[in-house]
């Protein structure tokens, strides 16, 4: 079934309110996972609004909570997130750091103790649409292997980056996994498997069955080992920088909330090549689109233009929903 954009976002927004959200906050969270759903991004707004849903009635997310500011260094700033809704706290932490930015050329916030942000690119189009670039991560529970191992001791900890280009951006908004948990449940729920390998099974196998990869909560690394690589040392930076919690501090409460996430955005109307960026960025799309293709009818596409032509679609005729989710969330 099709849902038109108004109709999730007003029904998103009467069940924040119901479960203690201000006008405010529940019109924020609301335009979030409803904007992701439009994009495309399905796995992170509209299958996972029950999950948030259920977060906050049993006390994992605050709805009154807000962030504050711990201490700060020059351009970095340390933030507490008192569990406060994990959208909601990421928004004020990326223009918090565009506003530091803004002074500095680069800006940098890292905030301990907060909620899952739901889709990461969100943050990312955010600062790129005002013409900063963007970087932020965030860590995880245990959910991924190192390379050669069978016990999870790594997060999927996805990472963003976003650079302004035209009237939209460029954005990259990945997880470690090859395939996000959200992505692997929202194959699940349409009863489809993986294009490709996405984890373990119980014997150690690559699989591309999302029920197998949900029971062992093994997601396969991208570039396996640097893949796990990477997720260990964006772990580590994100603890670190916001003085938080660890994947494995995380993990030991059984579900996923308190996360430590870092949020970067650097002002390029300070450099002093600014007013050849756009240019560049251009010459750059245009060979990296001159690549001979392997099939003439699938054309590569960068970062963040598959979003762009899902949005109009959806805007157009409605925002594809399973109807058992639908009736879930309407229910709730």
């Amino acid at each position: 079934m099709r849902v038109s954009y108004s109709e999730m976002k007003s029904v998103f927004k009467r069940i924040l309110i119901q479960n203690n959200f201000t006008e405010k906050k529940a019109e924020r969270c609301a335009e979030i996972f409803t904007t992701s759903s439009v994009e495309g991004i399905y796995s992170h707004g509209i299958y996972r609004f029950p999950r948030f849903i259920d977060y906050i009635k049993k006390g994992l997310v605050i709805p009154d909570a807000e962030p504050e500011k711990k201490h700060s260094a020059g351009a970095l700033e340390q933030w507490e997130g008192n569990l406060g809704p994990g959208p909601v706290n990421a928004e004020i932490c990326t223009n918090r750091a565009m506003e530091i930015a803004s002074v500095n050329g680069l800006g940098c916030v890292a905030i301990a103790n907060t909620n899952h942000w739901m889709r990461g690119g969100t943050y990312g189009w955010q600062a790129a649409r005002k013409g900063y670039v963007f970087i932020g991560w965030t860590n995880t529970e245990k959910n991924m292997p190192a390379w050669g191992a069978k016990e999870s001791k790594l997060g999927n900890n996805p990472l963003v980056f976003a650079v302004p280009f035209g009237d939209e951006a460029i954005v990259l908004d990945m997880a470690m996994t090859q395939f996000s948990y959200g992505k692997i449940e929202t194959f699940k729920v349409e009863g489809k498997d993986l294009p490709f390998a996405g984890g373990f099974n119980k014997i150690n196998e690559l699989t591309n069955h999302p029920k197998e990869i949900l029971e062992t909560m093994r997601g396969l690394p991208i570039g396996y080992w640097k893949g796990a690589g990477l997720s260990l040392l964006l772990d580590i930076l994100a603890t670190i920088l916001s003085a938080g919690l660890s994947t494995g501090e995380l993990s030991k409460r059984g579900k996923e909330y308190g996360v430590s996430q870092v949020f970067v955005a650097i002002d390029i109307q300070q450099l002093k090549n600014f007013p050849s960026i756009e240019k560049t960025i251009s010459s750059i799309i245009e060979d990296f689109k001159s690549a001979a293709l392997i099939d003439p009818k699938e054309p590569v596409k960068y970062p963040g233009e598959r979003v762009v032509n899902v949005r109009k679609e959806n805007l157009r005729i409605g925002i594809p929903v399973n109807e058992k989710v639908w009736e879930e969330i309407l229910n709730l």
